[in-house]
């Protein structure tokens, strides 16, 4: 982005307003970028920013909707990294208002384009959020997710580093199922939980390797 736009300007002394607390000043500085904005891609950003201070579900459904199609109207590079974020707040803007269908089309746009997200943790924390909400709830007891509550409990950290990365950014694919499995396998070829936690390791390694 160039830090020069005005409409990217009065967005950033938005933010900063945020992070001060001044929501009310927030909410004007967007509005005015949006005013502001001279084309789509401008308009683009100011919708996404706006979409963050509406008061009803319908008012943010209704923005984040706005800034989707203001970014197919660009249509080129300067957009293409958006996508993973606003079909993500779309997604959560359907699920709020009860539309689960929509929601998980929209969790699923946002799974398929990723990689066009910012490396690092912006990327991360999209993925995470995003496999959250393609997350099926087991219908029974999950042993993965009964051992990683014990692991928390017990703040055991280096496994928990191992195995909640591939866990929280698990969409659903091969490669993800892949990185999951063998970050399973390297904790139980250690050998360093308890008896009752190495169980139920081996049971989330069986399901999952059922599973594929």
């Amino acid at each position: 982005m160039d830090p020069t736009n005005p409409v990217i300007q009065l967005c950033a002394q938005g933010m900063q307003a945020e992070v001060e607390g001044r929501g009310s000043d927030a909410a004007d500085l967007f509005r005015q970028a949006w005013d502001k904005a001279g084309d789509d891609y401008e308009a683009c950003i100011a919708a996404h920013y706006l979409a963050r201070h509406q008061s009803t579900p319908e008012d943010i459904l209704r923005w984040n909707q706005e800034c989707l199609d203001r970014a197919d109207r660009v249509g080129d590079e300067r957009v293409r990294g958006f996508y993973p974020s606003l079909h993500l707040n779309l997604a959560r803007a359907h699920q709020d208002l009860g539309a689960s269908g929509k929601a998980r089309e929209h969790y699923l746009s946002a799974a398929e384009c990723i990689g066009d997200a910012a490396e690092g943790p912006y990327r991360d924390g999209i993925r995470f959020a995003v496999a959250d909400g393609l997350r099926t709830r087991p219908s029974e007891a999950d042993p993965l997710a009964e051992l990683l509550d014990r692991l928390c409990a017990r703040a055991a950290l280096t496994t928990l580093g191992l195995l909640l990365p591939p866990y929280l950014g698990d969409l659903g694919t091969g490669e993800d199922r892949t990185r999951l499995l063998t970050a399973l396998h390297m904790v139980h070829a250690g050998r360093t939980l308890p008896e009752g936690e190495q169980a139920l390791l081996q049971d989330a390694i069986a399901r999952r390797s059922l599973a594929g």
